[in-house]
């Protein structure tokens, strides 16, 4: 007996795009033999896992329709066409319209989308309005593109009536959130829409955040509010100010610094994570130990680091490059300096109260997003309290 037909979606990439694969799959009939490949193209390197993620659906679905949707399939879109195990391209701005699949809709009506994470990622924004010079993400999101209040809300309260303990607010540009609304509300009273709306909401977390944009509000609740979490990620790309100008930033090594002060002055648990570009062109040496040392100044531990990637038709690209070996070896130096003040922040919360939100594998996210082990038998989706007393390869226990 043959295996039943079942529709997957496989998400690549940002945050946003696991949000967004929750209602794609949401869209499509239970039944259908399609697989979707929600793509990212933020580096080469992220079309090349694009690629890779082709080719293996064909492999794992050699009769089922395949479609590309995501940033990669308007970016790239002549070359994934090209792909022989590609029947089909998706837009990524129609992607969340069930038109655009023109797949087989059941009698019932859509089930809303599941909440597999016990962290649900809600998209409040999407697009970019701004013109980073190593950045494509324009090209494939297009403006930005605010959800109203009433839509966040509820999206909110499905995830809540699902189970879910935590909720994640995503989006490509999330601090541009409400500009272009009427009123031009603040991110910050989105924030306080959530929590004053849902009382029993255990936990909010923010996606990676453009510091400089932090409204006043935004950073009070960071600073002072339990259930928002104390953790916050900075698209900070750089440590060194001519570099974070020749990127067409909007923000100083100094602010970042400031805004870091200013939360850790309130709430000194505050972890911060970030997103560092490793050998920008024209980046020098002395540019690079700007870079790696802001890393110590601000606490950096939870870090992506990016090896810099010329996008076509980007101004950066047109610049001064850097060599690859060079890059490479600058980017391993970031990452083991993330590694080195990671590992003596864990060292830190040894003996330390947490509040631990459990995963599916045996292990869990503290408020602050450090990795916990978790009893044998925990139930996905608990908050346990506890107490690690080792540190074992990164994982606290």
């Amino acid at each position: 007996m043959s295996e039943p037909k079942q529709a997957e979606v496989i998400s690549l990439g940002c945050r946003l795009n696991i949000a967004e694969s929750e209602t794609i799959l949401s869209l499509l009939s239970e039944e259908s033999d399609i697989v979707v490949v929600n793509s990212c193209a933020v580096t080469s390197e992220a079309v090349r896992h694009t690629r890779q993620a082709i080719r293996k659906a064909r492999r794992q679905r050699p009769d089922a329709r395949l479609l590309v949707t995501g940033c990669a399939a308007d970016i790239e879109r002549e070359q994934l066409a090209a792909m022989p195990e590609v029947d089909g391209l998706i837009p990524n701005t129609a992607k969340l319209d069930a038109r655009a699949w023109n797949v087989p809709v059941p009698d019932k009506a859509p089930r809303p989308p599941a909440t597999s994470h016990t962290r649900a990622f809600v998209a409040v924004q999407n697009g970019c309005d701004h013109a980073c010079t190593f950045c494509v993400i324009p090209q494939g999101r297009g403006r930005s593109r605010s959800l109203t209040v009433p839509r966040v809300l509820a999206e909110v309260e499905q995830h809540l009536a699902q189970g879910a303990p935590e909720i994640v607010l995503t989006g490509v540009d999330v601090t541009s959130w409400g500009r272009d609304l009427p009123d031009t509300p603040s991110l910050g009273s989105l924030v306080r829409a959530i929590l004053d709306y849902f009382p029993q909401l255990q936990r909010l977390r923010m996606s990676s955040l453009d510091g400089v944009e932090i409204d006043d509000e935004l950073f009070e609740l960071f600073a002072g509010e339990p259930r928002m979490m104390p953790h916050i990620h900075l698209s900070l790309q750089h440590g060194h100010d001519l570099i974070l100008k020749r990127m067409k930033r909007r923000h100083t090594r100094s602010d970042a610094v400031r805004l870091v002060e200013g939360l850790r002055a309130r709430r000194p648990n505050l972890a911060v994570g970030a997103d560092l570009i490793a050998g920008f062109p024209t980046e020098d040496a002395a540019m690079h130990e700007a870079n790696l040392s802001i890393i110590g100044e601000l606490d950096i531990v939870h870090g992506h680091i990016f090896p810099y990637s010329p996008r076509p038709g980007t101004p950066a690209a047109r610049m001064p490059q850097v060599d690859k070996a060079t890059i490479k070896a600058r980017a391993a130096q970031l990452r083991q300096e993330v590694a080195r003040v990671r590992n003596r922040w864990l060292q830190r919360q040894l003996g330390q109260n947490l509040s631990v939100l459990a995963e599916m594998d045996g292990t869990g996210y503290a408020e602050n997003f450090a990795r916990v082990k978790v009893p044998d038998g925990t139930r996905a989706g608990m908050i346990l309290p506890t107490q690690p007393t080792q540190l074992d390869r990164g994982l606290l226990q």
